[in-house]
């Protein structure tokens, strides 16, 4: 049976891992198809193309936006997109635009609170094209104010916390066009991590299809299978296809892992059968 992953990061944006090591740790888990899925960014698709070639596995090119949607954020994945579409690059240029205004901010507001030097830390960790709340995060646990990760989002980068600054991404509407226009396929990412109501799911979901979004991602990493299940039974009533992906981001998280999945279910039209 074929082992596909569509939702995966790199050093191009907050994963761990070179665009080569990603694709050789995803080889030897097993995975046949992947898709490399860089926040906001596709410049780790050219390296991660060249690893790809004459190996077994398929290189699905992708990317994960980030929207802003009824005042929180989600994410909408590209797949099979044209890296060098003009549209898709202009869209993502002023994201990282937004990238860099939000990053100086949190580094005025983690000073004002008595921690010094946070930008250049940060940058320490980050790719040259992408500069997030993880590599924050990361500096911060270096220098002693966090035990480890998760301590500094609930300490530090959350609502009402030091160094937290909203969000303004793109509008669900513009993402999906971006994609689409790239001939890619719009899919919402791990839409049980955001914590809807039923109702709020489903306004999702009704405005992702009159943008234009076509999949759903029904499994996110080990879920529960009756996470799964109610997932799979929105994808099949508003007719979307569905998708599945680790959303790996580094080895030393043994939780997610490339292509350790829950299994996809039976009921729903796989994405990658309209391809």
């Amino acid at each position: 049976m074929t082992c596909y992953d569509l939702h995966s990061h790199s050093i191009a944006s907050d994963g761990a891992l070179s665009p080569e090591d990603l694709i050789a740790r995803a080889i030897a888990q097993g995975v046949d198809v992947l898709a490399l899925t860089d926040h906001d960014g596709t410049e780790g698709l050219v390296a991660a193309q060249l690893a790809a070639q004459n190996t077994d596995l398929t290189l699905i090119p992708g990317v994960e936006i980030s929207v802003t949607w009824a005042g929180g954020t989600v994410h909408i994945l590209g797949l099979n997109v044209d890296a060098n579409n003009a549209t898709l690059q202009q869209g993502l240029m002023k994201m990282r635009m937004f990238r860099i205004e939000r990053a100086n901010k949190m580094a005025e507001r983690l000073e004002k609170a008595g921690i010094a030097g946070a930008l250049d830390g940060a940058r320490k960790y980050s790719s040259d094209v992408m500069l997030g709340r993880l590599h924050f995060a990361q500096f911060l646990v270096e220098q002693g104010h966090a035990k480890n990760i998760s301590d500094v989002f609930k300490r530090f980068l959350v609502r009402n916390k030091p160094g937290y600054v909203a969000g303004e991404w793109a509008n669900l509407t513009d993402a999906v066009s971006w994609i689409t226009a790239a001939g890619g396929q719009a899919v919402i990412a791990h839409p049980a991590r955001y914590k809807m109501t039923a109702t709020k799911l489903r306004r999702l979901i009704t405005d992702f299809k009159e943008a234009g979004g076509v999949g759903f991602e029904v499994v996110s990493g080990r879920q529960h299978p009756e996470e799964v299940k109610n997932l799979a039974r929105l994808a099949e009533q508003f007719e979307l296809l569905a998708s599945c992906g680790s959303d790996f981001h580094t080895p030393d998280n043994a939780w997610v892992e490339l292509g350790n999945l829950a299994e996809f279910p039976k009921s729903c039209v796989p994405i990658w059968s309209t391809w």
